[in-house]
């Protein structure tokens, strides 16, 4: 028969474990476009009484720059149709000014064919390769990617770029910076 203080680390373990592995798979992804993974900044997107996801910037060395290979995850905390996803994303991408309508939609075309139903606890995680296109994952899984450098840096600037309209999440991304 296990002691308490054997079962009171086997409940720890069991409620830390499906995050470190979900870390150490993100990282896992990350490495295969850079060295030296590492959290650069997380936060939480909430949205109203609903929180809504957490996001993770990982960087080689846990420096950030945006014309260098990094990768974004994103843990959702809601239920979320893919569709709704990639409409939401060019929304955003609009909205910070790019008018190029053509390219919106073809960019809304191919997330609409990559990007998945996601569910409380869904990790979909994009990586800047080192020749600035967009690699996506699902729960570690490649699901897609995106050639176009263009796409690319309008894309991460939902979250990273200096307009963005959510400038905490920004901030607690880069580290507090």
């Amino acid at each position: 028969m296990l002691n308490r203080g054997v079962l009171f680390a086997l409940a720890l373990a069991s409620i830390f474990l499906p995050s470190s592995v979900a870390a150490d798979r993100t990282a896992a992804t990350a490495a295969k476009y850079f060295s030296n993974p590492a959290k650069v900044g997380q936060g939480l997107l909430s949205h109203l009484f609903w929180d809504v996801y957490t996001a993770t910037l990982i960087a080689p060395n846990a420096k950030w720059h945006p014309d260098m290979p990094f990768a974004l995850s994103v843990k959702y905390l809601l239920d979320i149709d893919g569709a709704e996803i990639a409409e939401r994303t060019i929304s955003e991408i609009r909205d910070q000014g790019y008018a190029d309508e053509p390219n919106l939609s073809v960019w809304q075309e191919k997330l609409l064919n990559i990007l998945p139903n996601v569910t409380d606890g869904t990790r979909l995680t994009a990586v800047r390769d080192k020749t600035g296109h967009t690699i996506f994952y699902h729960d570690g899984n490649w699901i897609g990617e995106i050639d176009d450098r263009a796409f690319t840096r309008r894309f991460f600037d939902i979250w990273l770029g200096e307009k963005t309209p959510r400038p905490a999440l920004r901030r607690a991304l880069l580290g507090g910076v």
